[in-house]
């Protein structure tokens, strides 16, 4: 490298400051503080929100996060958080802080099972949680603990099974495990509770019940999935920013908020 050149190795991005944070606060309808840094081109968590008192709602969705900070866990006014669409792998034990929060939303980043900390089972008082378009296979048995979840998002993710916690959440409304290469007695699907619990949007039957050609049509569409999300990934890892701008559930995005806000 050339005398005088910039040094590379560090987060770019746009950098927030505190009047730049300030000046986005809005006050909802329902008389929250609501923060929007969505669609920014923001590498770094703004460490300046931590200036912000009593700050409600935070949306940092399609931003080019790639870590969150420990201290997001003194953000504890936060009741709703939008992170999707990010680069993350990992939610610090920290997040677990948030004690308020009812709604996250941290579809489309890059979480895998190793990332999501068993803290995650402490937040109590969420009721809506996406964790749709990662890279997810299982979930940490401490999620029992979301007795007032109504809302799982888990589609397009990793997962050859359910966790068998998630039959017994008390208060769970509708789950989404669309285009997860699970096992056919469990399904592709979402679902929604009726008075006999879950049911599912299709008729479901184990591999015995069918015929030859029923089942190996089943096994053709799996695997044609399976691949088509390989595919995507590669995509993704080739532009650097998975999915960027996409429309997903729980997003900023007005047509698809009321079905997961």
């Amino acid at each position: 490298m050339a005398k005088g050149g910039k040094k590379g190795g560090g987060a770019k991005g746009k950098k927030v400051t505190l009047k730049m944070a300030k000046n986005a606060v809005r006050v909802t309808t329902d008389g929250h503080r609501r923060l929007d840094l969505s669609n920014m081109g923001i590498a770094t968590f703004p460490k300046c929100l931590l200036k912000l008192p009593g700050l409600n709602e935070l949306d940092l969705s399609r931003n080019q996060l790639k870590k969150l900070p420990d201290f997001i866990g003194d953000l504890v006014s936060l009741r709703w958080m939008d992170l999707h669409s990010n680069q993350l792998d990992a939610i610090p034990e920290t997040l677990s802080q948030l004690v308020a929060l009812s709604h996250l939303n941290l579809s489309n980043n890059r979480l895998t099972s190793a990332g999501l900390p068993p803290s995650l089972g402490n937040l109590s008082h969420l009721q809506s949680l996406n964790l749709g378009m990662n890279r997810l296979d299982t979930l940490p048995p401490t999620m029992v603990g979301l007795c007032s979840l109504q809302e799982l998002g888990l589609f397009d993710n990793l997962f050859p099974s359910l966790p068998e916690f998630i039959k017994v959440l008390p208060s769970i409304i509708r789950l989404n495990t669309k285009r997860n290469p699970l096992s056919y007695d469990q399904g592709d699907s979402g679902a929604t509770r009726g008075e006999g619990g879950l049911e599912e949007g299709v008729y479901l039957a184990k591999e015995g019940s069918l015929c030859g050609s029923c089942l190996e049509s089943c096994k053709k569409e799996r695997r044609w999935m399976l691949e088509g999300r390989r595919d995507r990934e590669g995509d993704a890892e080739g532009r650097g920013v998975p999915y960027s701008g996409l429309i997903t559930p729980n997003s900023v995005a007005q047509a698809n908020q009321e079905q997961w806000r």
